[in-house]
């Protein structure tokens, strides 16, 4: 048996990154930390090392997009991929984030019964599978 894929999920809003913990850890067998603000995200990152990283786009300090170029300077995080989550999908929002270099961008709101298959179709895709 593979060991479940981590995750350090970075959002501001608790119910959210509540909702989401769940969604990811009882559907996808995901192993999730949570952290309130992409400051917080950093540290988690360099201290766990995780396999993948959900960063919800605005969140207040470091947002999404400048909390994605601290973790690039990580050399132990190497090229983790980089999921954004958002509630804004307009393409030229979708398209100005995979240019930074992320792996993916799924919608807020989400379903909760969906959102594991969508991570791990991004996982996948990425090199992850």
């Amino acid at each position: 048996m593979t060991p479940p894929i981590r995750i350090v999920y970075a959002d501001d809003d608790d119910d959210i990154r509540e909702l989401l913990q769940l969604s990811l850890e009882l559907a996808g067998g995901f192993e999730v930390s949570t952290v309130a603000n992409g400051q917080a995200a950093v540290a988690a990152v360099a201290a766990n090392r995780p396999d993948l990283v959900i960063l919800d786009v605005m969140m207040p300090g470091l947002d999404g997009p400048a909390t994605l170029a601290e973790i690039r300077r990580i050399e132990a995080a190497g090229q983790v991929p980089i999921v954004f989550f958002t509630a804004k999908l307009q393409r030229d929002e979708v398209d100005r984030l995979m240019s930074l270099g992320a792996a993916g961008v799924l919608g807020k709101p989400f379903d909760p019964i969906t959102i594991a298959d969508d991570i791990i179709a991004i996982w996948k895709a990425h090199d992850g599978g």
